[in-house]
């Protein structure tokens, strides 16, 4: 199929080189089909747009946390008439909440991670000349990109955006009368998830496709990076799980506009019984967890497969155990689509059940940990090249062993009870989903940044500061809310101040918010370096960190196909680092790294892994 594949892909795409139409300003940059443009647009819209305004959300409710009842000039200019005199409106809170979620799950980590790196690396890493279907990728962006402008716009409406949480349980989403964001915002945040689930699922199929069909000539699946195996591992999970929350809003707009009564019945409000009757919310929260978690591994899995590639280049070594961490990618997939109901143990769920899902949540540490051990064994007696790129892959280990072993507290259903909905189950979350992900989406855009922007490097010692700033304050802001869980503290809640018992607990929360004030600080110096880089950043070599892959010979100017002439061949895995003979010389001369295109030499041997 390889070889093929090869042929078909290379001789179309030989023959038009050179003599497409020339491209104006709308073609190349807007209306693009090129894979890398695309990546960009995904990149700078999802990640730099939309993390800007999830990150802004977050540090004005934790200052609300912090500080309850304070005037702020800032909650003023922000929020209108949601802050009338610079104090935040009860009602407005869980909408920024609800919002922050939204964007920062599906926006930033999800179309941003997968459809940045996905799109960049899935062709130029499998030898292929675009994706299978230039076109579909266009719309899959143009989707996203419309969505993301109808999510905004639902931020402006007169009754205030979507207001029942990122998983927008019912009977809050469902009836418009609710409270303020039960309104128009809420149809609009429906709206959006709609097409934006259209568009993962255009995208995801594409990669499986290319990956599939368009692998060029010697690129067995064993042979591919385990960046591509994440990549293609985590379509699959979208393609399996995305329609199913599609199923669950298309049924809530229902509820909402046509007087069904899928997720409602027994409805009371102010003392006025509704007619609606028969419906359950319960079932709305397994259709939305069905996607619910495996969503945290389609966040996770391509972060931990750019990982992969970051760290084995980083460390001059051969990724440890590559079987073993595809096996792991294929058992994480497949574990992660049967365990969501640990998200609804205190639901009234059969303990039975409870049990069930408990065991195969527990099961899902196995494939876990043998990332982390092959990661940290990877690293091990490395010649470790610590630039930023694999400080935040190394952060990420740390971040996704210590998320980690809150998960199994949560996976069971005994323990998961005293502390669900309080905030011991955000530090989790958002240790082993969020700050994970968003480690691993750091460390690609430092180590990709050349491909992307034509051999420009981003500044180095900025870099350094960045990390270390975000890794620092991540934890200053994340450990911490563990004992503040544990405690007791709800999430969600506006101010505490009803709790006496929480009061010891403010100087807590002022600490957490002045480290995430730190931290979306220390974020604006990646933008200026980021954006700086792109006009400014020092133009460095084909191949800047002497990595293996095939990436790395396309040419720095961006050209229709990659790669000018024939596609290179493949004739090793990806990882022949510090590879040497017998008697301890390099298989090419002062060498520590043999690329994919390259020949086995003579009396060389391939790799057994």
């Amino acid at each position: 199929m390889s070889a093929v594949a090869h042929e078909h892909v290379d001789g179309h795409a030989h023959d038009d080189h050179g003599h497409h139409h020339k491209e104006t300003f709308i073609t190349k940059y807007i209306f693009s089909q090129d894979h890398k443009m695309i990546a960009k647009q995904y990149l700078i819209t999802g990640v730099l747009v939309m993390g800007f305004i999830g990150i802004a959300m977050s540090l004005i409710f934790r200052m609300q946390l912090a500080w309850p009842g304070e005037s702020f000039a800032i909650f003023e200019t922000f929020l209108g008439k949601w802050a009338p005199g610079g104090v935040m409106d009860a009602d407005v809170y869980l909408a920024l909440i609800t919002m922050h979620g939204t964007i920062m799950v599906f926006f930033v980590l999800t179309a941003g991670l997968s459809g940045t790196f996905s799109n960049l690396l899935i062709p130029l890493q499998i030898g292929a000349r675009d994706m299978a279907s230039g076109f579909l990728n266009m719309v899959s962006y143009w989707l996203f990109f419309v969505s993301t402008v109808l999510m905004v716009i639902s931020l402006f409406v007169e009754a205030g955006p979507a207001a029942a949480g990122w998983t927008i349980y019912p009977p809050l989403s469902a009836l418009p009368m609710a409270q303020p964001g039960s309104g128009l915002g809420m149809t609009l945040w429906l709206l959006s998830m709609t097409i934006f689930i259209a568009s993962s699922l255009l995208g995801s199929l594409n990669y499986i496709v290319t990956v599939l069909n368009l692998r060029t000539k010697g690129m067995s699946m064993t042979r591919l990076p385990l960046t591509i195996w994440a990549f293609f591992v985590t379509a699959i999970i979208g393609v399996i799980s995305f329609p199913v929350l599609l199923s669950a809003g298309l049924l809530l707009l229902m509820d909402r506009s046509f007087g069904t009564s899928f997720f409602l019945s027994d409805i009371f409000i102010q003392g006025e019984v509704l007619h609606y009757q028969g419906g359950s919310p319960v079932l709305y929260e397994h259709l939305f967890w069905f996607l619910g978690h495996p969503e945290v591994y389609i966040v996770l899995l391509p972060a931990l497969g750019i990982t992969s590639e970051v760290m084995a280049t980083n460390a001059r070594k051969p990724i440890f155990g590559y079987r073993a961490m595809v096996a792991s990618i294929l058992a994480i997939a497949f574990l992660s689509t049967i365990v969501w109901g640990h998200h609804m143990f205190i639901s009234g769920m059969n303990p039975f059940l409870g049990s069930v899902f408990t065991f195969t949540t527990l099961l899902i540490a196995i494939p876990s940990a043998v990332k982390a051990f092959n990661y940290i064994t990877t690293l091990w007696k490395g010649n470790l090249q610590l630039n930023p790129a694999m400080l935040f892959s190394i952060g990420l280990v740390s971040t996704f062993i210590t998320g980690g072993l809150t998960g199994i507290i949560l996976g069971d259903s005994t323990l998961d009870i005293n502390v669900h909905d309080t905030y011991f189950v955000v530090a989790h979350f958002h240790l082993v989903m969020g700050i994970s992900a968003l480690y691993g989406l750091f460390a690609g855009v430092y180590h990709w940044f050349p491909k992307m922007f034509q051999g420009r490097m981003m500044n180095k010692n900025l870099g350094y500061i960045h990390f270390w700033i975000t890794a620092i304050c991540a934890y200053g802001i994340f450990f911490p809310m563990h004992f503040v869980g544990m405690a007791g503290v709800p999430r969600r809640y506006y101010e505490n101040t009803a709790f006496p018992m929480f009061d010891e607990l403010t100087n807590v929360q002022v600490l957490m918010t002045v480290f995430a004030i730190i931290a979306g600080l220390a974020q604006l110096i990646f933008v200026y370096n980021f954006i700086n880089s792109i006009f400014y950043g020092k133009r460095g070599p084909l191949n800047p960190w002497s990595s293996n892959t095939l990436e790395w010979t396309a040419p720095q100017k961006h050209i229709h196909g990659n790669w000018p002439g024939k596609i290179p061949e493949v004739h090793r895995w990806a990882y022949d680092y510090s590879k040497t003979y017998e008697n301890g010389d390099y298989i090419i001369p002062g060498q520590d790294f043999v690329p994919q295109h390259i020949p086995l030499q003579e009396n060389e041997e391939e790799l057994n892994h």
